[in-house]
């Protein structure tokens, strides 16, 4: 995800969820950024801190939440909009509890949705 307008649609006007390491932020319906909003995939943009660790930390920890998203895309609904914000414990965090994390995450939102929107496997 590039545009700030989804950044901020995600942020502000979406369902969040927390959990030790990662705060999801999902908005169902974004407005357009440039196609039409059902012909658009599911769009994922990542925030992580300075306060996560150092460039590397921060850049190991964004390698990690980007495979562990493109691994969920299919989760998620069409022209969605994911913000996944990682938390100071992801710095130490292993990859498998990364996932699990995330895993939580997308099934709390789940069941906030109304009408089960984010499929499971």
């Amino acid at each position: 995800m590039t545009s700030s307008v989804l950044f901020s649609s995600a942020t502000r006007h979406g369902r969040r969820v927390g959990t030790r390491t990662v705060v999801l932020h999902l908005h169902d319906e974004p407005e357009s950024a440039g196609a039409a909003v059902g012909e658009r995939e599911p769009q994922v943009g990542l925030v992580v801190s300075k306060a996560v660790g150092n460039a590397v930390t921060r850049n190991r920890v964004k390698r990690r939440l980007r495979h562990l998203a493109s691994e969920r895309l299919a989760r998620l609904p069409r022209a969605a909009a994911l913000v996944v914000r990682a938390l100071p414990a992801a710095a130490d965090a292993p990859y498998a509890q990364l996932g699990a994390d995330f895993d939580t995450a997308l099934r709390r939102l789940e069941r906030r949705s109304s009408g089960s929107r984010v499929s499971t496997p």
